[in-house]
């Protein structure tokens, strides 16, 4: 366990930036798939 532990204390600042770099993975993802659900919507609509 005491290896896990020093391996987050030596490379933590890279660990952060997975976890952030994750999150805008995640908020782009969701901002694709709203844009592609909006845009079958608005030519639903465009055809009524």
């Amino acid at each position: 366990m005491e290896g896990f532990y020093s391996f987050l204390n030596e490379n933590s600042i890279f660990i952060v930036l997975f976890i952030v770099l994750t999150v805008w993975i995640g908020i782009f993802a969701f901002l694709f798939s709203t844009d592609k659900r909006l845009k079958k919507i608005e030519d639903e609509l465009k055809e009524k």
